[in-house]
C-alpha cells in the first residue's frame, strides 16, 4: 500500500504543478474550452467526453463509498469537479485510514464490515 500512496503523491504533486503553470499561463478559463472542444466534435472533444465520463464515475463511487450521505453527495461533486487532483489526495487519505484493507479502500468501512472474508 505505501508503493500505491507514494504513486498518488507523486500524482497529485505533478497534477498541482502542471495546473499552476497552465492557470499562470491561460487563467482559469477551463469550461469554455473543455465543453467547445466537445461541440467541435474533435479528437480533443472524443478525449473531454471520455475523460468526463471517468469524472462521473469517481464522483458516483465516491457518493456511493460514503452511502450517499450528505458528505458522500458533497464529496462526490468535488470528486466529479475536482478530478484526480482530489482523487490522489482522496486515496491516500482513505487508504490509510483502511490501515490497507483494500476491502475497505474500495467498499467504505461499513459495507467492508458488513461482508464475511472471501472464503
Amino acid at each position: 500500500m505505501l508503493g500505491f500512496r507514494a504513486f498518488m503523491a507523486i500524482i497529485f504533486i505533478a497534477i498541482l504543478g502542471y495546473t499552476a503553470i497552465t492557470i499562470s499561463n491561460h487563467g482559469w478559463n477551463l469550461l469554455p474550452i473543455f465543453f467547445g472542444d466537445m461541440l467541435a466534435m474533435t479528437w480533443p472533444g472524443q478525449f473531454n467526453f471520455d475523460f468526463m465520463a471517468f469524472l462521473m464515475l469517481s464522483g458516483l463511487w465516491v457518493a456511493w463509498r460514503h452511502n450517499f450521505s450528505m458528505g458522500g453527495l458533497a464529496l462526490g461533486a468535488i470528486a466529479f469537479l475536482g478530478g484526480m487532483l482530489f482523487l490522489s489526495l482522496y486515496l491516500i487519505i482513505a487508504s490509510t485510514a483502511a490501515k490497507g484493507d483494500v476491502r475497505e479502500l474500495l467498499m467504505g468501512r461499513h459495507r467492508a464490515a458488513s461482508q464475511s472474508p472471501a472464503p
